[in-house]
């Protein structure tokens, strides 16, 4: 059946037919002898031949307009946190061109001053129109940290040390130091191990006094000041949302950050009291909970269900709970929120070795694999970006490894989903009505091999639904909400862009197009499916519908 449209016809292919299973069938056992089969590839326009050349461009008469990297086929997202090596324009730029999605910025270091500068650094970027970059705000959370020593001491197994936290710094020998958490002492008890920067070091706590935590040596190394502390299984009862969380908060809220990253969170309610004061100040930033205490891990479902999101903060979260319990919890986290619909970010040691080498070790790349067969929505770089001696390097290859993991799946598996979770209706999740027309989406899209997926949306809601059933293609969002877009980063598949809508679906549906054919992102002969639930005619009028349009 075609219907004729003056740029484009709406064709329904002759692949949904009967023989279609047997076909589809074919083909696979095609792709498995052949093993070289690839998902279809974005091809890349150079346009404006005569415009002025950007800060990214070194050489050459023509001016790349291409939104993203044309040959990437990676559905997942990747997290970068700024660091003093990577907070300028240029090496933003950079970050984005090799696979940045979403910017960190991590409150425990840097002032409101240098975070700001970033935060302009970040807009300048998405103001040229190649990217549109999210930025994420990390608190620092209820830290407890060691105090200053006079040099750095080497620490072997037995020696004694005492924490304290008495302020008389300058009567303390050279195995005592301050702790910066006065309940330290009532927390800690006989018995307990306590760790420096998650293992780093570790201390048997063989005394507790008023004042003193004394310990013995256990796991020898070099202490230096201000060392994160943890105690194995414990958590410390500090609230999850300091003082200074809330001054950086509140930082947050001028600046329009998109998302927030709560640490240490024990309890759903720490994330609702965040969220309500988000709400009261007129901000939809996204909350995303992380998992890093022993505490969090016991309400685990419940404090997902509160979250927009979660982070699997692994450093910490092996400090407090078994380290051999820490791949099961990850696990747990991104399975709860597939189920409800809600990205995870797998942070931590993902590539650490690369702060120092230019090679990962082979058990980093797996560790990338892992988590994005998991279906996790987005992993992350921490001091592999922010101080590491080779940023790039790093991303380039969490780029690679997630793509691969994507292309060599839609080679190879017969599901025509990725990473697929099981429709159990009798889960206990209260559903949307849409599930089932965002699934239909996906499973058409794999079965025609369409260019993209092309969802029109004003919240946001849609979009997300689609991209949580992991189809194979890029999910591409409009939205004429400019905030929007950059929250919608987050999610696996889709990438987002503002575009107006008109009261005339037709209209709106060939205004999509133009601009994706401006763009480079579709061509002509290319099949798109494009499903929405508000293409109605008139503004209060909305018609659920999946349409599969042929570009001409």
């Amino acid at each position: 059946m075609k219907l004729s449209h003056p740029s484009f016809v709406v064709s329904l292919p002759s692949k949904l037919t009967k023989a279609s299973t047997s076909t589809r069938t074919d083909v696979l056992s095609q792709r498995r002898r052949c093993h070289q089969y690839q998902p279809r590839r974005w091809s890349a326009v150079t346009t404006r031949v005569d415009a002025p050349k950007t800060d990214s461009q070194s050489s050459g008469n023509a001016v790349d307009d291409t939104l993203w990297d044309a040959d990437d086929s990676r559905m997942s997202k990747i997290v970068c946190t700024i660091g003093p090596k990577t907070c300028d324009v240029e090496s933003i730029i950079q970050l984005a061109e090799t696979g940045m999605d979403i910017v960190r910025l991590n409150m425990s270091h840097g002032t409101h001053e240098w975070h700001g500068k970033v935060i302009d650094n970040v807009r300048e970027v998405n103001s040229r129109g190649r990217f549109n970059l999210g930025i994420l705000l990390d608190t620092k959370g209820p830290e407890v940290r060691s105090g200053d020593l006079r040099s750095p001491l080497n620490v072997k197994r037995g020696d004694k040390f005492v924490w304290t936290i008495r302020k008389d710094t300058e009567s303390f020998d050279d195995n005592t130091v301050d702790v910066s958490y006065d309940d330290f002492v009532t927390d800690v008890h006989v018995g307990d191990t306590l760790l420096v920067d998650g293992g780093m070091c570790s201390f048997l706590v063989t005394e507790v006094t008023k004042t003193d935590v004394v310990s013995e040596c256990i796991d020898g190394g070099t202490l230096t000041s201000r060392r994160h502390l943890n105690v194995r299984g414990k958590s410390a009862s500090l609230p999850a949302i300091t003082d200074k969380d809330w001054e950086d908060i509140s930082f947050g809220l001028e600046r329009n950050v998109d998302f927030y990253a709560l640490s240490f969170v024990k309890h759903e309610d720490d994330v609702l009291r965040l969220k309500e004061y988000l709400r009261e100040n007129g901000s939809l930033a996204l909350v995303l909970s992380k998992i890093e205490s022993a505490d969090a891990v016991k309400r685990l479902p419940q404090i997902l269900e509160a979250s927009d999101g979660a982070m699997v903060a692994r450093g910490d979260l092996g400090a407090e709970i078994p380290i051999e319990d820490v791949p099961l919890v990850q696990a747990d986290i991104v399975n709860i929120n597939r189920r409800l619909r809600r990205p995870t970010i797998v942070a931590t040691h993902m590539l650490e070795s690369m702060i120092t080498y230019p090679t990962p070790t082979r058990a980093e790349v797996a560790d990338i694999t892992e988590a994005v067969r998991q279906g996790a929505d987005a992993t992350m770089l921490s001091g592999e970006t922010a101080n590491g001696s080779f940023p790039i390097k790093a991303l380039t290859v969490m780029a690679t490894v997630a793509e691969s993991v994507i292309s060599q799946d839609s080679a190879l598996s017969g599901n025509e989903l990725f990473s697929p979770i099981a429709r159990n209706r009798d889960d206990g999740v209260v559903r949307d009505a849409r599930e089932d027309m965002a699934h239909g989406a996906a499973t058409l899209a794999s079965r025609l091999n369409v260019a993209a997926i092309i969802v029109f949306t004003r919240l946001g809601n849609y979009a997300k639904l689609v991209a949580s059933t992991r189809p194979r293609v890029p999910i591409i969002a409009l939205t004429p909400d400019a905030d929007l877009v950059r929250r919608l980063t987050l999610f696996w598949g889709i990438k987002p862009f503002q575009l107006e809508f008109s009261s005339d679906p037709e209209e709106t549906i060939t205004k999509a197009i133009d601009f994706l054919l401006e763009k480079g992102l579709t061509s002509s002969g290319d099949n798109v499916v494009i499903t929405s639930d508000l293409l109605g005619k008139g503004s209060d009028s909305t018609v659920e519908t999946i349409q599969v349009r042929r570009v001409r």
